[in-house]
């Protein structure tokens, strides 16, 4: 016996644009699943504003309230609906408590060849189709060539995993073609072979940028290359550990700044930390900060009492909720340089909509993007922006940073 497909996930719309809808799970559990529905829920370019969920172990029940960022123009709540029902565990068959919480088969992946007349604002433009069509970003190569030109070359994969039919390949191009418009020139999409290999290799940081953009203290000094701006330094994040109140588990408060994805950032971090939360509550905003009870326990059902263990959580959550992301710009020869480094999950899947916001920030700017990769871009210089000016640095840095975390 079974129930519905329907009835494992609900879509309720706001009856007023301003209204939150209301996203209701009600399926088996496995480990990681509030993770994977968040992380989607990010994707659509979504923020939760509430949330109370719950699981004995085999099943869980959810509630999300949920409303769409303000740079997201329309949400396909159809298609949302689909993709997260696509990661609850299968009703028809037995399931289990320490199942994966990922699908075994890689998706593949197709690369997007682009090429257009440039523009301020193109690339984000570019991404905020795939993104609309449901596609995910792994890679970006930019080339700019000297007559005006620039070739996008996206590698990506399809959250429809339709990208090997002839018909999704052709929709694809057409909609970047007719949404692009006159700077349009060719659109091609291809499985990504070995050949374009060296396209996708990382490139290493220099050891005292990395120390810089990856070191747990966050630096005092506040010039140009600053990690995060003095706005998120002053934030304050407490957590309060309580083994008195469940007989079963231990409870988690927690107060911090309100910022997008701060309830995908801490799943995450308790999914890779094989933390479990029996039940949870995030409040409502107010004045900018959110409170959160979390009952949790260890994989193997017993409270965290072992004071280094609740330490060590505490810290990594910290960490999460004050700085989930790293951004600073930096000189790379005679190059200015964008970084933005974001936490990357066990699985291998880093932060969504990372490289749309960037764009999306740097577009709002102003700011032509020369080459990208990796999450690092090499700005073009302008008469607004001096990248030589340490205040000019300040402000992408800033604007990138409010963008990311959706202030």
């Amino acid at each position: 016996m079974g129930i519905p497909c329907d009835d494992i996930v609900l879509v309720q719309l706001g009856s007023t644009p301003t209204e939150p809808s209301v996203v209701t799970v009600n399926c088996p559990d496995k480990n990681g699943l509030g993770c994977d529905l968040c992380r989607i829920i990010l994707e659509f370019g979504l923020f939760i504003v509430r949330g109370d969920f719950s699981t004995d172990g085999r099943w869980c029940y959810i509630v999300l309230w949920v409303v769409p960022d303000a740079s997201s123009d329309k949400v396909d709540w159809e298609s949302l609906k689909n993709r997260l029902l696509s990661v609850c565990p299968s009703i028809l068959v037995p399931y289990y408590f320490n199942q994966p919480s990922s699908n075994s088969s890689k998706p593949s992946l197709y690369l997007l060849k682009y090429c257009c007349v440039d523009r301020k604002g193109l690339l984000h433009d570019a991404t905020k189709v795939l993104t609309e069509l449901e596609f995910t970003i792994q890679r970006v190569k930019v080339m700019t060539t000297p007559d005006g030109r620039v070739l996008d070359l996206f590698f990506i994969t399809d959250g429809l995993e339709l990208l090997h039919t002839k018909q999704r390949r052709e929709e694809t191009c057409e909609h970047m073609i007719a949404v692009l418009g006159e700077y349009s020139i060719s659109c091609e999409i291809q499985l990504a072979g070995p050949e374009y290999e060296s396209l996708q290799a990382f490139t290493s940081l220099p050891p005292a940028v990395a120390e810089e953009l990856f070191g747990s203290e966050l630096p005092d000094k506040e010039d140009f290359s600053r990690v995060l701006s003095t706005e998120v330094t002053q934030n304050k994040a407490s957590i309060t550990v309580d083994n008195l109140l469940s007989p079963a588990h231990t409870l988690l408060q927690i107060k911090c700044a309100d910022q997008k994805g701060l309830f995908y950032d801490i799943l995450r971090t308790s999914k890779d930390l094989n933390i479990q939360i029996a039940y949870g509550r995030i409040s409502s905003s107010v004045k900018g900060y959110r409170n959160m009870d979390l009952f949790i326990r260890q994989t193997d059902g017993k409270k965290v009492v072992d004071p280094k263990q609740q330490t060590a959580l505490c810290f990594h959550l910290k960490e999460e909720m004050l700085h989930p992301l790293r951004v600073m710009v930096t000189n790379r020869g005679p190059d200015t340089e964008l970084l933005v480094a974001n936490p990357v999950e066990l699985c291998g899947k880093g932060r969504p909509r990372v490289f749309y916001d960037v764009t999306l920030a740097l577009k709002a700017l102003g700011i032509c993007i020369f080459s990208w990769e990796v999450y690092r871009f090499l700005l073009d210089e302008s008469l607004e922006f001096p990248l030589a000016s340490s205040q000019a640095r300040n402000r992408i840095v800033e604007k990138v940073k409010k963008t990311l975390m959706g202030w």
